[in-house]
Protein backbone atom coordinates (compact mmCIF):
# COMPACT_ATOMS: atom_id res chain seq x y z
CA UNK A 1 0.00 0.00 0.00
CA UNK A 2 1.17 3.67 -0.91
CA UNK A 3 0.99 6.40 1.24
CA UNK A 4 1.54 10.06 -0.07
CA UNK A 5 1.58 12.94 2.25
CA UNK A 6 2.11 16.69 0.71
CA UNK A 7 2.49 19.53 3.18
CA UNK A 8 2.29 23.19 1.36
CA UNK A 9 3.76 25.77 3.74
CA UNK A 10 1.81 29.18 3.03
CA UNK A 11 2.73 32.43 5.00
CA UNK A 12 -0.16 33.53 6.93
CA UNK A 13 -1.79 36.39 5.86
CA UNK A 14 -1.52 38.36 8.54
CA UNK A 15 2.78 38.00 8.86
CA UNK A 16 2.39 39.00 5.02
CA UNK A 17 0.53 42.28 5.83
CA UNK A 18 2.53 42.75 9.38
CA UNK A 19 6.23 43.06 6.72
CA UNK A 20 4.44 44.81 4.08
CA UNK A 21 3.52 47.91 6.60
CA UNK A 22 6.65 47.44 8.10
CA UNK A 23 8.91 47.68 4.72
CA UNK A 24 6.38 51.08 4.33
CA UNK A 25 7.11 52.52 7.44
CA UNK A 26 10.85 52.28 6.59
CA UNK A 27 10.65 53.43 3.72
CA UNK A 28 8.85 56.69 4.75
CA UNK A 29 11.11 57.34 7.01
CA UNK A 30 13.81 57.65 5.02
CA UNK A 31 11.80 59.85 3.04
CA UNK A 32 11.23 61.93 6.08
CA UNK A 33 15.30 62.02 6.85
CA UNK A 34 16.24 62.65 3.42
CA UNK A 35 14.05 65.50 2.64
CA UNK A 36 14.79 67.15 5.99
CA UNK A 37 18.57 67.19 4.93
CA UNK A 38 17.61 68.53 1.52
CA UNK A 39 16.91 71.84 2.83
CA UNK A 40 20.58 72.08 4.91
CA UNK A 41 22.03 70.97 1.20
CA UNK A 42 20.19 73.66 -0.66
CA UNK A 43 20.86 76.10 1.91
CA UNK A 44 24.82 75.29 1.95
CA UNK A 45 24.80 75.30 -2.04
CA UNK A 46 22.79 79.32 -2.15
CA UNK A 47 26.06 80.33 -0.15
CA UNK A 48 29.22 81.49 -1.70
CA UNK A 49 32.45 79.91 -2.02
CA UNK A 50 34.34 82.32 0.47
CA UNK A 51 30.93 81.37 2.93
CA UNK A 52 32.06 78.00 2.25
CA UNK A 53 35.64 78.06 2.83
CA UNK A 54 34.92 80.06 6.00
CA UNK A 55 32.46 76.79 7.43
CA UNK A 56 35.74 74.52 6.61
CA UNK A 57 33.66 73.10 3.63
CA UNK A 58 34.34 72.55 -0.23
CA UNK A 59 31.57 73.06 -2.93
CA UNK A 60 31.77 69.60 -3.94
CA UNK A 61 31.75 68.24 -0.52
CA UNK A 62 28.40 69.76 0.40
CA UNK A 63 26.63 66.48 0.37
CA UNK A 64 29.12 64.32 2.35
CA UNK A 65 29.41 66.98 4.87
CA UNK A 66 25.29 66.85 5.51
CA UNK A 67 25.22 63.29 5.16
CA UNK A 68 28.72 62.62 7.11
CA UNK A 69 26.89 60.68 10.26
CA UNK A 70 25.81 58.21 7.54
CA UNK A 71 28.91 57.38 6.23
CA UNK A 72 32.64 55.61 6.88
CA UNK A 73 35.32 56.91 5.59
Amino acid sequence: MASTSTHVSTTPLRAVWKGFLASLQRACERYVEVQSRRDRIEMLEAKSDQELAGLGIRREDIVYHVFKDRFYA
